[in-house]
């Protein structure tokens, strides 16, 4: 419900700003009627999986974010028919390889281009009532609607299989650290009593997507400078790769000095959550700096 400050400034605004808006909110509830069958088949995929589990997050923090830019950003254009025209067509580009793959592709490549073509198709109305100055401004909220998107599963693969031999990597050195007796093949670690292998599993690609995301998220609120911001973002690959290793060194040691029977404990099992928050500390001590250095 708006609050009376919210409805003067609608009433400040411009009789075809207000209609502008108000049409381009209407053509989302259009779009999002005719794609209501994948949108809920999306959100049910999204609660049945781990990794997509954000999803249902994405559209209120892109509102959320257009909401907190509203004060900078500029007053409805003219309609810009070239990119609100191109946008359509890179939509029905998706829908079309949805219709031509169906059947040979898995539930979460197609509900990936079914979302692909609902976000093309929301963002062509956009350009078509607000025009190119308003949505060049509004263009981070509106581009975060890209996480939407299931990740699609060649990608998936792809980042385990990267994350599993990097983390691989760093755990053996660490484990050398702690002068633990170590002898490694590729992603298999023989331990004193226990042989560690690094599933595919335990790449924490879940834990990494989301830091990732949170670090854009919090690169665009907090910092102004490009660099900077990429700095951020940047920051977060090593990191994910250390707290992995770093909880597959904590898994191991467990094994050796305490019993095999550790590999079954809940921070194997549920542990991903707490070493996911502790390295929310490294990067929110460099968002700090970074924005120290702004000042």
């Amino acid at each position: 419900m708006k609050g009376p400050s919210q409805v003067l400034r609608w009433r400040a605004l411009p009789r075809l700003e207000r209609l502008r808006i108000a049409g381009w909110a209407s053509w989302i509830f259009a779009v999002t009627l005719s794609f209501s069958q994948p949108l809920i088949g999306l959100w049910r995929h999204a609660a049945q999986s781990e990794l997509q589990s954000y999803i249902p997050l994405v559209p209120l923090i892109s509102g959320c974010l257009l909401y907190l830019r509203r004060q900078t950003l500029p007053a409805g254009d003219r309609t810009s028919a070239g990119p609100a025209l191109a946008f359509s067509l890179i939509g029905a580009a998706f829908l079309t390889a949805e219709m031509t793959l169906r059947g040979s592709v898995s539930e979460n490549d197609a509900l990936a281009l079914h979302t692909a073509a609902y976000i093309s198709v929301v963002v062509a109305g956009g350009f078509l009532f607000l025009g190119s100055r308003w949505m060049a401004s509004a263009a981070f909220p509106v581009s975060f609607l890209v996480f939407m998107v299931p990740l699609p599963d060649i990608a998936v693969t792809s980042i385990e299989t990267a994350s599993v031999m990097a983390s691989a990597e760093v755990s053996a050195r660490l484990f050398t650290l702690t002068g633990t007796p170590l002898v490694r093949d590729g992603d298999t670690f023989l331990l004193p009593g226990i042989v560690l292998r690094i599933a595919q599993e335990c790449s924490g690609i879940h834990s990494s997507w989301v830091l990732f995301i949170s670090s854009l998220v919090a690169s665009h609120l907090f910092l102004a400078s490009p660099w900077r911001r990429l700095v951020l973002v940047a920051f977060v690959i090593p990191l994910a790769i250390v707290r992995n290793s770093v909880r597959i060194l904590v898994i191991g040691l467990l094994c050796v000095h305490i019993g095999p029977h550790m590999i079954d404990s809940y921070i194997h099992r549920h542990g991903g959550p707490v070493f996911f928050a502790l390295s929310l500390i490294p990067m929110l001590a460099l968002l700090l700096w970074l924005r120290r250095g702004e000042r």
